[in-house]
């Protein structure tokens, strides 16, 4: 089940409620009473990544390899890490 983001139009609270996808949405406020809720347009937390999903399954070109593309950046911990061992 969704997580959804709801803010009130009257009084500003936001609140996230759990709801299956053909659950009717939320109206009334908790914090004032009043029906004054309106659902929240918000980003995914999560990326898709690796084999198997479209991103990487049926793209073209340059685009096809973002998975891989993330693979082969170094992180600034890897950086550091590979420095001491030369001084070392």
């Amino acid at each position: 089940m969704p997580i959804y983001e709801y803010e009130c139009n009257q009084c500003g609270h936001t609140l996230e409620k759990l709801q299956k996808v053909g659950e009717a949405p939320l109206s009334d406020c908790p914090a004032c009473g009043k029906a004054g809720l309106v659902k929240l347009v918000s980003a995914a937390g999560f990326r898709l990544k690796g084999g198997g999903w479209y991103e990487t399954d049926f793209k073209t070109g340059d685009k096809k390899n973002v998975a891989a593309a993330d693979k082969a950046k170094p992180t600034a911990d890897k950086k550091a890490d590979s420095s001491k061992k030369k001084t070392g």
